[in-house]
C-alpha cells in the first residue's frame, strides 16, 4: 500500500475541482459528433483542444493522429526510473448525435451543472471520464512531490468510438511500437450505482450479419404455386426459430466452442450485487426476465454467449392481404461473444448452420460485419488489484466486480498490444449514454480522479520491477 497519505490527493482534488469543472464545460461544448458528417470540423476541433490541455497538464509529448477518418490525440510522459511499469490509457472524444427536439431539458451542448450533476452530451461518455485523467495524473504529482508520473504514462483518446472505431485497430497496428504498454486503463465504462463502486473485468465481443433468402425469382400467386415451393419468409422464419434450443441455448453446432465457463467463485462475487429484477426490468423497458436456463440475469448478460434475432422480413408489408409466395426475404442476427470464443470460428459455425438447414430451391448469401473480439483479465491479475485498491481509497469502501455486457475496442487494445486490460470508469446507469439528459455526477468525476492519482503509484509500487521479480 502506498504511503502517499490520501488526505493530500483528496485535498488538491478539491482545491482544483471548479477550475476542472470550468475546462470540462468548455470541451463539452464542442460538438464532436462523429457520426455526422458535417461535424468532423468539430472532432478536429475537440481532438486539439485536448492536445492542448494535456500539454498544460504536463504532459510533455502530445500529437494528433490523422486517420483516414477523424484524428485520435496521443499523449506520453515517461517516469524518473526506466524501468517503471508503462500504462496505457484509453479513452474517445466524440460523442453521439443530440438535440433538443430528442427531449432534452435542455441545448446538449450547452453544459448545465443542477444538483451536483453535470448535463451534457458527453459529460458522462466519455469526456469527463477521459479528462478526470488530467486532474488524476496532477493530484498524484502535488500529493507525492514527484516532477513525472510513478509508471510510464501514455493515453490514446480516439475520435470515432461512436462510429464503431472503423479506422482503430489499423491505427494500433501503425502505431504499436510508440503504444506498447504492461497495461490498458480503459476509462469508458461505469459503477453498478452511486452506492456500489465497482471494477468491470471484461466486455463481451460481437459479430453480426444478414441472411439473405432467395426463393422464386419473382413474387408468385399462393394458389397456384404455394405449399409446392420453397418460400423465402417461411425459411428464415424457421431459421429463427431454430436459433435456440428449449433452455435458450443457442443451437448453433460448435457456438460455445472454446467458452470460458464461470468459476464458482465468480458466480458468488456476482450474486453479491444488489440486483433488483424488477428495477432491471424496468430499465429494458421489458415485462419477464428470459434467457439460457441455469444462469441468473447478469450472469446471461456479462457472462454468457447469446444470439439475437435484431431484424426478419419478407414478402408483403403493405395494408390489407396480398396472397403471394415472396421472392426474397432477410434474417438480420448478432452474436454476443466471451472470452475463449474465436468470432472468425462463429461465423464459419453460422455459415454452416444456415447451410444444413436451408432446402433446395433457396439461395441464400451471408454478409458478416465484422466482428470484435472479447475481453476478460482474471480477476487474481496483480494489476486489477491495483485498480481494485485504487478505487477502495477513492471511495472509502470495498470494491465489488462486475462485467461489461456490450462490446467496445478494448478488446483490439487486447489482441494487439499484448497487454492486459483493466477497467477504471465512474459512470452510473442513470447518467444516460445515448440518451437525452445524459449527465455525469460531479462528487464521482472526483472520486474518479482520486482513484487515477492512487493508481499510479501502486501500479509503480506492487507492480513495477521489484514486484516483478
Amino acid at each position: 500500500m502506498s504511503s502517499t497519505p490520501d488526505s493530500a490527493v483528496r485535498e488538491y482534488v478539491e482545491q482544483q475541482s471548479a477550475a476542472f469543472l470550468r475546462d470540462l464545460t468548455a470541451w463539452l461544448r464542442i460538438p464532436s459528433v462523429s457520426a455526422d458528417p458535417e461535424r468532423a470540423a468539430d472532432v478536429r476541433e475537440s481532438a486539439e483542444w485536448l492536445a492542448g490541455r494535456l500539454r498544460e497538464t504536463g504532459f510533455p509529448v502530445v500529437e494528433v493522429w490523422e486517420t483516414p477518418g477523424l484524428p485520435a490525440v496521443f499523449a506520453e510522459w515517461p517516469a524518473v526510473d526506466p524501468d517503471a511499469p508503462t500504462v496505457l490509457v484509453y479513452g474517445h472524444h466524440d460523442v453521439q448525435p443530440a438535440a433538443r427536439a430528442d427531449g432534452w431539458a435542455s441545448e446538449p451542448f450547452e453544459p448545465v451543472e443542477r444538483d451536483g450533476r453535470l448535463y451534457a452530451r458527453g459529460a458522462a461518455d466519455d469526456k469527463g471520464q477521459v479528462f478526470l485523467h488530467t486532474l488524476g495524473v496532477r493530484a498524484h504529482l502535488a500529493a507525492t512531490g514527484r516532477t513525472a508520473p510513478a509508471v510510464h504514462l501514455k493515453l490514446i483518446v480516439e475520435g470515432e468510438e461512436e462510429s464503431g472505431s472503423p479506422h482503430f485497430p489499423a491505427l494500433l497496428r501503425e502505431h504499436a511500437d510508440r503504444l506498447a504498454c504492461d497495461a490498458v486503463v480503459v476509462s469508458d465504462t461505469g459503477m453498478w450505482d452511486e452506492d456500489t463502486p465497482t471494477v468491470c473485468t471484461g466486455m463481451r465481443g460481437l459479430t453480426d450479419c444478414q441472411i439473405d433468402l432467395f426463393g422464386p425469382d419473382q413474387d408468385i400467386h399462393s394458389g397456384s404455386f404455394g405449399g409446392a415451393v420453397p418460400n423465402p419468409a417461411t425459411e428464415a422464419a424457421r431459421l429463427a426459430a431454430a436459433l435456440h434450443d428449449e433452455d435458450r441455448r443457442v443451437a448453433v453446432p460448435g457456438f460455445y466452442d472454446g467458452v470460458a465457463e464461470l468459476a464458482a467463485h465468480e458466480r458468488a462475487l456476482l450474486a453479491e450485487l444488489p440486483f433488483d429484477e424488477k428495477r432491471w426490468l424496468r430499465t429494458a423497458h421489458s415485462h419477464a426476465a428470459l434467457g439460457e436456463a441455469g444462469y441468473t440475469v447478469l450472469e446471461r448478460v456479462w457472462a454468457r454467449p447469446t444470439a439475437e434475432v435484431n431484424g426478419i422480413s419478407g414478402g408483403y408489408q403493405g395494408p390489407g392481404g396480398k396472397t403471394i409466395v415472396p421472392a426474397r426475404a432477410q434474417l438480420k442476427l448478432s452474436f454476443r461473444l466471451v472470452a475463449g470464443q474465436d468470432p472468425a470460428r462463429v461465423q464459419q459455425a453460422v455459415r454452416a448452420w444456415a447451410a444444413d438447414r436451408l432446402p433446395d430451391g433457396i439461395r441464400h448469401e451471408i454478409t458478416f460485419w465484422g466482428a470484435t473480439r472479447p475481453c476478460l483479465t482474471p480477476l487474481d491479475h496483480p494489476a486489477l488489484r491495483s485498480v481494485v485498491r485504487s478505487m477502495e481509497r477513492a471511495f472509502g469502501q470495498p470494491v465489488r466486480y462486475t462485467r461489461e455486457g456490450g462490446s467496445g475496442p478494448a478488446a483490439d487494445l487486447q489482441d494487439v498490444l499484448g497487454a492486459p486490460v483493466l477497467f477504471l470508469g465512474i459512470s452510473v446507469p442513470s447518467d444516460g449514454w445515448h440518451a437525452p439528459n445524459e449527465k455525469v455526477e460531479v462528487p464521482l468525476l472526483s472520486r474518479g480522479a482520486e482513484a487515477a492519482a492512487y493508481l499510479w503509484e501502486d501500479l509503480a509500487e506492487q507492480w513495477g520491477p521489484a514486484a516483478r521479480g
